[in-house]
């Protein structure tokens, strides 16, 4: 009770009570006036910032009335999210500058290109790239950008002048629309007239998912690189629009912290970022220190975070020649909460971010010549180190809608790369001229080049605050080589996804192999619309053509369509889904024929998936994205709340995501064991595993390892166990081809992504292990000698029977950040194939 007390008197000493209502004076800075005609955001919204968590409709409101208002401030739209919400961006700056933008913006960019030297930067502009709150459930940032907005709109006076006409500012006031309208409406609905800051108050525990993902649960700040999700392509779009040499990213960290900015954590850095970006990172942070000791905030830096992973906002940046700047405020998670700190108010936390904001502009304007000249350097030493460089050839001759895709993200990084001008082979793979593509080193974005497509194993820290590895072509499975430019033929600039050809009227069967990515979205289409379908369980040839595992094969006789309209269908699936479908007009082949009982009846999916508490929101959303986007399959998602009165005899296969505890019960674990007995097939991953296990839907034994090591001190304790950590690394496996997991994957080795310590056992027979860590397993990301001596020879993977059913375990995310292209097919191979496993 004292504590409690103490904690008020500290509170009410700052000037700040948490039922009170801030105005705006509490964040504005009071050495310049303000222009009376520029609205203040509480009489757009009809509350003062801090008062009411903003939601996004207002936000938007807010901006395009600022907008309308202001000539500092010009808006545009740049898409939409999932949920249909604009993706805003403003440009703030000078009007003398809004008069000569794109001429400004091509003299910036043009410090990127090879002939920079040329360029004088002494009374260039800084541009700025300020973003809000990209974790929903971490507002402060995207409310501070109400304030932050009208300031530099209304703001009169020298300095406010001085910074305009010498910085560009590209505003986006809120990075993740959809989380942040969720966060919002939970807590402004648990807000009471009579604010009450204990923690156990349910306005600060959020219902699962959580406001801090976008619509399918990814976490936004985690595809910066990847670029798979709308928001991230419009944010990517402007940055290589612009090339800004300052971006911030504002987030917020547990209640009991105080505030965090960059540097982040010394040896972390990744080896491809300048000596001279962590340098300037430290000068800028100066002037956060400056601005938050006028205010009274506490802060740190160099403590914790890092700057490894390339796919995060404040790192992102810095392999682009800019400075990323991330902001960590302590959370009040709603509008009040106790901490060690005191009672902590959402004003507070917005104050900050405020102040952090304008110290970022401030810095940008002292430092402006050194930021550009630092620029133009990157790129200019990127091109030195790539001179002379060769090329990197990439492709898989049998799926070219996967090749498309990794090419996709090259180009949304403006990245160069061409066409392949004939066939060839090296080291055992072959390139294929229209399914392979050439990228020459020598780029401006070589130094980006090496960080997508790098094998990196060894690191001067164990500790990663993200993944250690992310190396593109792995994630894609699609075979790469070192080559010559000599092997380039024209330059892509208009990348398209390879037509499929229009397949002619057979009386007899297609045949359609399940080589490409988008084969699983064809036979979907064909099983929604009542076709019977099989599929091969062994390799055959026909017409000088080799079909591999997986072929799937539609007969035209008893089809509930005609001949005509099953050809009609089948042109139109491959239109859509840039798949081969090959007509044939006999049964006899080199191998199984079509008649043979190797070709196996497929049966259309109805698929259900568990969520809600105790399910890992990304891997769920991971799953539900790739059904839902990529495939166009419909998924059922069952609350873990509602699941003991589901009827699952609807549904031929349930999936489990990881989870973080415990989920179902016991008599969730009798229930799903009798929908398997009676021929369902249920698909786990990850931790899942331990439950199939002790609830016996599927027995299989874990590696399990005694902590043996000695002269650890207290300090050290934490990284000691955070080097035991595997946070994400590349690892390869070996396949059993002919088994049905495997269909469609034409190499006998898959790199798979992992991260976690799980390692399964391998079965005694070896038949049952269709996909086996290697002896050599480690291909990119670090992990530790003794999680690496218990991984080899593992199983990725448990398969079992019950009753009619099967039961498949995957140790592994094979869907993760919906980048990881190479192994999406093992779900749809388990979801399509199970009944044959």
């Amino acid at each position: 009770m004292k504590k409690l007390s103490l904690l008020l008197l500290l509170l009410i000493s700052t000037g700040i009570a948490q039922n009170d209502t801030v105005d705006l004076n509490y964040y504005l800075p009071s050495d310049v006036t303000y222009n009376t005609n520029i609205p203040t955001p509480k009489s757009v919204i009809g509350h003062e910032v801090g008062e009411w968590h903003i939601t996004h409709d207002k936000l938007v409101q807010y901006m395009y009335a600022l907008a309308n208002a202001s000539d500092r401030v010009t808006i545009e739209d740049r898409g939409t999210t999932f949920e249909g919400r604009p993706l805003l961006l403003l440009t703030i700056t000078a009007p003398s500058n809004h008069a000569n933008l794109e001429t400004l913006r091509r003299e910036h960019v043009a410090l990127t290109e090879a002939n920079a030297s040329t360029l004088n930067t002494a009374n260039m502009p800084v541009v700025v790239y300020q973003g809000f709150s990209i974790h929903g459930n971490e507002p402060s940032g995207a409310n501070a950008g109400l304030a932050v907005a009208y300031y530099l709109a209304a703001a009169q006076g020298p300095k406010i002048d001085t910074l305009l006409q010498n910085t560009i500012i590209l505003f986006d006031p809120s990075f993740n629309p959809d989380g942040l309208q969720r966060f919002a409406s939970w807590v402004n609905v648990h807000k009471a007239k009579n604010i009450n800051p204990d923690p156990n108050d349910r306005e600060y525990s959020e219902a699962w998912p959580g406001g801090r993902t976008n619509h399918y649960w990814f976490d936004m700040n985690r595809d910066w690189l990847p670029v798979q999700l709308p928001e991230s392509r419009a944010r990517i779009e402007t940055f290589h629009n612009w090339y800004p040499n300052i971006l911030t990213d504002h987030h917020e960290m547990g209640t009991n912290a105080s505030f965090f900015f960059q540097p982040g954590i010394p040896s972390r850095t990744h080896p491809l970022t300048p000596k001279k970006n962590q340098q300037l990172t430290g000068e800028i942070a100066k002037f956060h220190a400056k601005a938050l000791d006028k205010i009274g905030s506490f802060y740190y830096t160099e403590e914790s975070f890092d700057d490894f992973y390339y796919g995060k906002g404040s790192t992102f940046p810095d392999i682009n020649g800019s400075i990323g700047i991330l902001f960590e405020q302590a959370s009040s998670r709603g509008h009040a909460q106790e901490s060690d700190n005191g009672i902590l108010t959402f004003p507070f936390t917005i104050r900050n971010q405020f102040t952090a904001a304008l110290s970022t502009l401030e810095a940008a304007v002292a430092m402006r010549e050194s930021l550009l000249d630092y620029q133009r350097e990157f790129f200019s030493n990127a091109r030195n180190e790539a001179s002379g460089a060769g090329a990197i050839v990439f492709g898989d001759e049998k799926d070219a809608s996967k090749v498309f895709h990794l090419a996709e993200i090259l180009q949304r990084h403006k990245i160069k790369f061409h066409e392949l001008n004939s066939d060839f082979s090296a080291d055992g793979r072959t390139y294929k001229k229209g399914y392979s593509y050439v990228i020459p080193k020598n780029q401006k974005q070589h130094r980006l080049i090496n960080a997508m497509f790098e094998k990196r194993t060894s690191f001067t820290d164990s500790l990663f605050y993200d993944i250690s590895a992310w190396t593109f072509p792995l994630a894609f499975n699609v075979d790469y080589t070192e080559t010559s430019m000599g092997r380039a033929a024209a330059q892509v600039t208009n990348l398209t996804q390879k037509e499929a050809p229009v397949p002619g009227t057979s009386g007899y069967a297609y045949l359609m192999e399940w080589h490409d990515y988008y084969a699983p979205k064809a036979l979907n289409a064909l099983l929604q619309k009542d076709i019977r379908a099989k599929v091969g369980m062994q390799p055959f040839s026909m017409n000088g053509i080799q079909y591999d595992y997986g072929t799937i094969l539609i007969p035209v006789q008893n089809q509930k369509l005609s001949g005509e309209a099953l050809a009609d269908l089948i042109r139109t699936i491959a239109k859509e889904t840039h798949v081969t479908f090959t007509p044939v007009t006999t049964g006899l082949t080199q191998g199984i024929d079509l008649g043979s009982n190797q070709f196996r009846s497929v049966e259309a999916p109805k698929v259900a998936m568990i969520i809600g508490d105790g399910i890992t929101p990304y891997d769920a959303g991971e799953i539900w994205h790739l059904m839902d986007q990529r495939f166009d399959m419909a998924l059922t998602k069952i609350d873990t709340r509602d699941f003991s009165r589901t009827d699952l005899s609807r549904y031929t296969d349930i999936i489990i995501p990881s989870s973080w505890g415990n989920a179902l019960d016991k008599e969730d674990a009798e229930k799903l064991k009798s929908w398997v007995e009676a021929g369902g097939t249920l698909i786990g991953y990850k931790n899942a595993g331990r439950w199939f296990n002790s609830n016996e839907l599927l027995k299989m034994e874990f590696k399990t390892r005694k902590d043996t090591a000695t002269n650890i001190s207290f300090e050290q304790r934490s990284d000691y166990r955070g080097a035991q950590v595997i946070g994400g690394a590349i690892f390869e496996t070996k396949l059993d081809r002919s088994h049905p997991v495997a269909f469609g994957y034409k190499n006998s080795t898959l790199p798979v992504f992992r991260n976690s310590t799980l390692f399964l056992k391998s079965d005694e027979d070896s038949y049952n292990n269709p996909i086996v860590y290697t002896d050599t397993p480690l291909l990119s990301g670090y992990i530790s000698t003794p999680n690496l001596e218990d991984l080899k020879n593992t199983a990725a993977v448990k398969i079992g029977g019950l009753g009619r059913g099967q039961v498949i375990y995957f140790t592994d995310n094979h869907n993760f950040r919906a980048f990881w292209y190479g192994t999406n097919k093992l779900l749809m191979n388990a979801i399509f194939f199970g009944d044959e496993m």
